[in-house]
């Protein structure tokens, strides 16, 4: 069972940075992708990142340049600094890794708890 727990959401004043991060436990035979979403209170849930297994990146339009993505095979850990934060980015983060739990299985999406992030004055 693949277990993923994001931690660095907050509070933060418009212009802030956060520094999220989403630690894996657990065994999967591969991973396909790893990547970052977010809800916002009554909207649907929107992709921001997608990294690969051979660290290419794809970003949502609304985000690059201001969020990047990382990640740290040792710790089993995607980090997820966020920078230049507006009111418009409060929402709920999730972390997701794609892959496949054994050599015959399907593709399978592992979801966090997410982390909340606030940006207000």
């Amino acid at each position: 069972q693949v277990q993923l727990v994001e931690s660095g959401g907050g509070l933060v004043q418009p212009g802030g940075s956060l520094r999220l991060s989403c630690v894996a436990s657990g065994n999967m035979f591969s991973i396909h992708s790893r990547g970052w979403y977010r809800q916002t209170t009554g909207g649907s849930q929107r992709e921001l990142v997608a990294m690969f297994n051979d660290s290419t990146t794809d970003y949502a339009d609304s985000v690059r340049g201001r969020f990047t993505v990382s990640r740290d095979d040792a710790k089993n850990t995607v980090l997820f600094p966020i920078n230049s934060l507006q009111p418009e980015d409060t929402a709920v983060y999730y972390c997701r890794y794609e892959g496949r739990p054994s050599a015959r299985s399907a593709l399978f999406r592992y979801w966090g708890q997410g982390t909340q992030v606030t940006v207000s004055s």
